[in-house]
């Protein structure tokens, strides 16, 4: 059994998906390039790539004595396995166009995968694990992608500046259906191969357009040049974030992060459906089944500021909540025991000072902070603290 008397150093994996930027991790965590893409840092105990702490993968270590990790409620909540994944995300060009399922699609169709023998580690396999996936990113850089279905009587104005007499009968439906009918049928639409013909049209004018609403579109027919996902994007709302600000996306939002370097938390899960935009596996029948047709604004999180130096952010999700700290050598946060915490080191330096001993850590380094241990938190930079949202005060 193990002994959670400290917060415990993290060994972590940095994925080099194609979509990360070669030098935004580097520079910011102030390491050598590798000259590969490094797209996501990955900081928890997801048994698909588990931080180590003590040379012991996490997971197994809070398997061992799952109340002293986690905490009672923790426990009787979310079950014997820490509820959230944080990372920090690197994107130099866009993401797979995608969804997550609720939980009792993700339940439905891992043990659909499983009945008919899908290997966890094969890239045709859709669902990696049980659970949903709700997540929320918090902006380091400016950062953009897409989020939600725009109204598609906006998205049939857009549409029609594009001058492609194709697109015609996509814009009559979207400016006379119910909103959730147009939706659907255009998006499947614009995803059959049947439509390549006009996609390539709209490449083309895409990229012969001065017009600023389109030039996010455009970006991305140039990134990916062919992709059925690129007309599709135009059906979604473009969101900027200005460093600080919090994006927040619940089951069934079709979303694809563009550009920029944040922070993002969720719960412990990797099942993504992709229908574009990507070189992976791509489900559209199933993402079909499972995004969700409302025409919805961006759901952005404000911070709560309950002192100096900390923003708390707290979206609609029980699995996790996240706080920046920005430190500064006369002030000390506490962070005290019952909750599993995660502390990330972005800028300068942030000290973990339990009962006894202390941790320093250094841009790009984080620690695992057990419900038993607690710990005093202080320094010089800024710091990120995951946590469980569900007893968050």
């Amino acid at each position: 059994m193990p002994t959670f008397e400290l917060p415990l150093r993290l060994d972590t994996t940095i994925r080099p998906y194609d979509w990360g930027s070669v030098t935004a991790m580097p520079e910011l965590f102030g390491t050598e390039p590798t000259g590969r893409p490094q797209a996501e840092l990955w900081m928890g105990a997801h048994p698909a790539a588990p931080s180590i702490a003590g040379g012991v993968p996490l997971d197994r270590l809070i398997a061992g004595d799952p109340v002293a990790a986690l905490g009672a409620p923790a426990v009787a909540r979310f079950g014997p396995a820490l509820p959230y994944l944080l990372k920090v995300l690197a994107v130099a060009r866009p993401l797979s166009l995608q969804v997550h399922p609720t939980i009792a699609q993700a339940e439905a169709g891992f043990a659909a995968e499983e009945a008919r023998g899908v290997p966890i580690g094969d890239p045709a396999r859709t669902y990696k694990d049980r659970s949903h996936k709700p997540e929320m990113v918090c902006a380091i850089t400016p950062f953009h992608g897409l989020c939600g279905f725009r109204s598609p009587v906006v998205t049939a104005g857009l549409l029609a500046r594009l001058g492609v007499p194709g697109l015609q009968p996509w814009i009559d439906a979207l400016a006379v259906r119910p909103a959730g009918q147009a939706l659907r049928a255009v998006f499947a639409q614009m995803l059959d191969d049947a439509s390549a013909p006009l996609r390539a049209q709209v490449e083309d004018a895409l990229a012969g357009s001065s017009d600023p609403d389109l030039a996010p579109y455009a970006d991305i027919a140039a990134a990916c040049p062919g992709d059925p996902g690129v007309v599709a994007a135009l059906l979604l709302n473009h969101v900027d974030l200005r460093p600080g600000q919090a994006l927040y996306l619940g089951a069934g939002v079709p979303h694809a992060y563009l550009g920029g370097v944040g922070v993002e938390i969720m719960a412990s899960s990797d099942n993504v459906l992709r229908c574009g935009l990507t070189t992976k596996h791509v489900d559209a029948p199933e993402l079909m089944r499972v995004v969700d047709f409302t025409p919805a604004e961006p759901h952005l999180v404000e911070p709560e500021c309950p002192a100096d130096g900390e923003r708390r952010y707290v979206p609609p999700a029980p699995e996790f909540a996240l706080t920046r700290y920005d430190l500064a050598e006369a002030a000390s946060f506490e962070l005290p025991g019952g909750l599993p915490r995660i502390v990330l080191c972005l800028e300068g330096e942030a000290r973990l000072v339990p009962d006894r001993g202390e941790l320093t850590l250094r841009p790009g380094e984080s620690a695992f902070v057990p419900a038993v241990a607690g710990a005093g938190l202080s320094g010089k930079g800024v710091a990120y603290v995951a946590q469980p949202g569900a007893f968050t005060m």
